[in-house]
């Protein structure tokens, strides 16, 4: 049975995880994630949902096989991983994670990789590696730290507890809180309003954003014009700003675009 199943509905792909009962992170799924990374940055798809199947979102990693495991082994395997979930981190197009019920470990190390997280009201996260005497080997410290700040990303690590989503919420490690029974139709639907936007304006936000985190304003700034004025050579852009202009000069409010991220 396949542990990651790919869909589309209009313009947004949608990468779901499936490996009953806890979704573990399997190698197998991991072949089959990037397999759907390929899909995905080969389509036109504008902007990507990531969600899993069952009560829970992710118990992480499938630790049975690593007592086994060679050192040379894990450290290949987990940079196998850490790659993958940078390559989702690194996507052009927005994304959205959907979570629901328990998000542990990797799991949670692959949802703050999206740009954006929703999560049900019944969801919890946290880093169960400290209970094992290790600790988040894909990036979740620091990730969570650039959120929440040091303070509360140690503490969270120290304790291994698990942090309900109004808290991760409140400190802004997710987006937003939904009913659990609304978190698949909300994100949809946010997910459908950025893929009608305009993508390659989308893009360069992201950029920017990593240039940020990279340095800083400092950063961000040197490579701003870089980044931003080839957008007013894009088809979008002229088509949108003179339709705006004309609107502003016949009072017209503000005009409706469809965007062809081009």
């Amino acid at each position: 049975m396949p542990q990651i199943i790919l869909d589309k509905e209009e313009a947004v792909a949608i990468i779901t995880l499936r490996n009953p009962p806890q979704n573990r992170l399997s190698p197998e799924m991991l072949a089959e994630f990037d397999m759907a990374l390929d899909s995905v940055s080969s389509s036109e798809a504008r902007a990507l949902v990531l969600r899993a199947e069952g009560a829970d979102f992710s118990f992480g990693g499938d630790i049975q096989t690593w007592p086994a495991m060679t050192q040379r082994e894990r450290r290949t395997l987990f940079e196998r991983y850490l790659a993958a979930w940078n390559r989702f981190e690194g996507l052009s197009i927005p994304t959205v994670a959907l979570v629901q019920g328990l998000c542990f470990g990797g799991g949670l190390e692959l949802a703050l990789r999206a740009d954006v997280v929703f999560a049900g009201e019944s969801a919890r996260f946290g880093h169960p590696e400290q209970s094992i005497a290790i600790v988040t080997l894909l990036g979740g410290i620091y990730r969570i730290a650039e959120r929440a700040g040091r303070s509360k990303a140690f503490e969270w690590a120290l304790t291994s507890e698990q942090v309900p989503a109004e808290e991760m919420a409140r400190h802004g490690v997710i987006n937003r809180v939904l009913p659990d029974a609304e978190l698949m139709a909300g994100g949809m639907a946010f997910a459908a309003k950025a893929a009608a936007g305009p993508t390659l304006a989308h893009a360069a936000h992201k950029a920017l954003l990593r240039a940020w985190l990279s340095g800083g304003t400092t950063v961000a700034d040197q490579a701003l014009m870089d980044i931003a004025m080839p957008l007013f050579e894009s088809a979008d852009a002229r088509m949108a700003i003179p339709a705006a202009v004309d609107a502003i000069a016949k009072g017209n409010g503000r005009p409706q675009f469809t965007f062809k991220g081009k």
